[in-house]
């Protein structure tokens, strides 16, 4: 069990993906898990990193 409170804000740590019987399976923090098909895998990936670019172009200097 965790002790990560939803309320202390995002984590910190990524997650990791391994492929495994044609299935993409991603590991996260906390011991979040799903398992994508390729295409929903790229689908995600690519709006993730867009994402992350987008937050750090708005993030202030104390975050």
């Amino acid at each position: 069990m965790s002790d990560h409170n939803p309320n202390d804000g995002p984590f910190d740590t990524g997650g990791k993906a391994v492929a495994e019987e044609g299935i993409v399976l991603l590991d996260g923090p906390d011991g979040i898990a799903i398992s994508l098909t390729p295409d929903a895998a790229e689908e995600t990936g690519s709006s993730l990193i867009e994402a992350a670019r987008a937050a750090r172009d708005q993030a202030t200097p104390d975050r």
